[in-house]
């Protein structure tokens, strides 16, 4: 049974998120440190350095060879029951759209189990608690965050390839009347100009893609480090500690860069609750609600059972995930909504997560 001690433990776990987060914060609206152009460029080192290196470090230590696989099988049996739900909102709801089934995938399956579940996981069920949220986690990078960062690529690489104006020579091309000035002067040279506009054919756009994929180190960071976590594993070696070393260095910052970012941003908008009442009250229906119900679905799917099914449903109530705005925020998709979610899933997710616990044992 949880006690107080194990509330404070999970309070000095998430207390440090927060100081992070006001120092982002203060720093931009009250002590005028940084420029909205370098608050960008925060938020790219911790996508493109700070993530990527925290990402491979704890994938980097799992045991592949021990892993629970029907676990894994009912979170992404949850997650295929979320797609296509939204899959379905947005081709036939009128108020369905694909930003926001993006936006609502993230809100309702990303869930920031390292820090914020694993202190309230343990306290509840113990080190098997701990190990299945740590897969679970691990998961979410490898397949889940390259899914949401592929859709996103999608959607960018998209509108940007069929907004392109193009100068070419056929019965499309329209002049440009030069600008004149007051004595009637020419001072513009004529042009010839021409999501008119052109739709990429699917294979052009899943090339272009594919290749920005290539070159974003989120995408593939994991990936490296579960390759290691089977040779090590297999044959029993350790990372050298130079490399350890180096990798350490900026991963140990990756969760306390990204709630700075977070501060950065919410300083930069109008209103500290930066979507609003009524999405806020959104977010965290999928977060708490959503997410959990569709997670009971695939825990019952294939055949969990005891402490394994209590912990798959918990721990799919766990806060937002802080990798998931930053991804917001890069590629600029409802960063308020994410930023709001997490930042309000934090404050309000112990007491949500203890009643979860206080339901399941009950009817158990």
């Amino acid at each position: 049974m949880i006690g107080w001690e194990d509330v404070y433990k999970v309070v000095v776990a998430v207390t440090p998120l927060y100081v992070a987060l006001i120092l982002g914060y203060g720093s931009v609206k009250w002590w005028k440190i940084f420029t909205r152009e370098q608050c960008d460029a925060i938020n790219k080192l911790v996508c493109y350095f700070t993530l990527p290196l925290f990402s491979f470090e704890f994938t980097a230590h799992i045991d592949p060879f021990h892993m629970n696989y029907m676990f894994i099988a009912a979170d992404a049996i949850s997650k295929v029951v979320i797609v296509v739900v939204l899959v379905f909102w947005a081709k036939c709801s009128s108020k369905g759209s694909y930003c926001w089934s993006i936006t609502s995938f993230s809100l309702s399956t990303l869930t920031n189990s390292l820090v914020v579940g694993v202190p309230l996981i343990k306290a509840m069920y113990g080190q098997i608690g701990v190990d299945l949220v740590v897969q679970s986690s691990v998961v979410q990078a490898i397949i889940w965050l390259t899914f949401l960062l592929f859709v996103l690529e999608f959607r960018r690489s998209g509108t940007d390839y069929s907004t392109e104006k193009t100068v070419i020579g056929d019965s499309r091309i329209i002049s440009v009347e030069p600008e004149k000035d007051m004595e009637g002067n020419n001072i513009t040279s004529n042009a010839l100009v021409v999501s008119s506009s052109t739709r990429p054919s699917f294979w052009r756009l899943m090339k272009i893609v594919w290749l920005k994929l290539a070159m974003n180190p989120n995408s593939y960071a994991c990936i490296v480090g579960l390759i290691w976590a089977f040779l090590s594993n297999r044959w029993h070696f350790q990372m050298p500690s130079i490399v350890d070393g180096s990798v350490l260095i900026l991963s140990r910052a990756g969760t306390g860069t990204a709630m700075f970012s977070m501060g950065l941003f919410m300083a930069s908008q109008e209103k500290f609750v930066a979507c609003g009442i009524s999405l806020t009250a959104f977010g965290m229906v999928l977060r708490f609600i959503a997410g959990p119900a569709a997670m009971a679905i695939g825990a019952i799917a294939v055949g969990l059972h005891g402490d394994v099914l209590r912990v798959a449903i918990i721990q799919a109530a766990v806060p937002q995930s802080i990798t998931s705005f930053i991804y917001a925020k890069e590629y600029g998709l409802h960063a308020n909504v994410i930023s709001t979610a997490v930042i309000f899933g934090m404050m309000v997710s112990l007491p949500v997560l203890i009643a979860y616990y206080a339901i399941l044992e009950f009817l158990h």
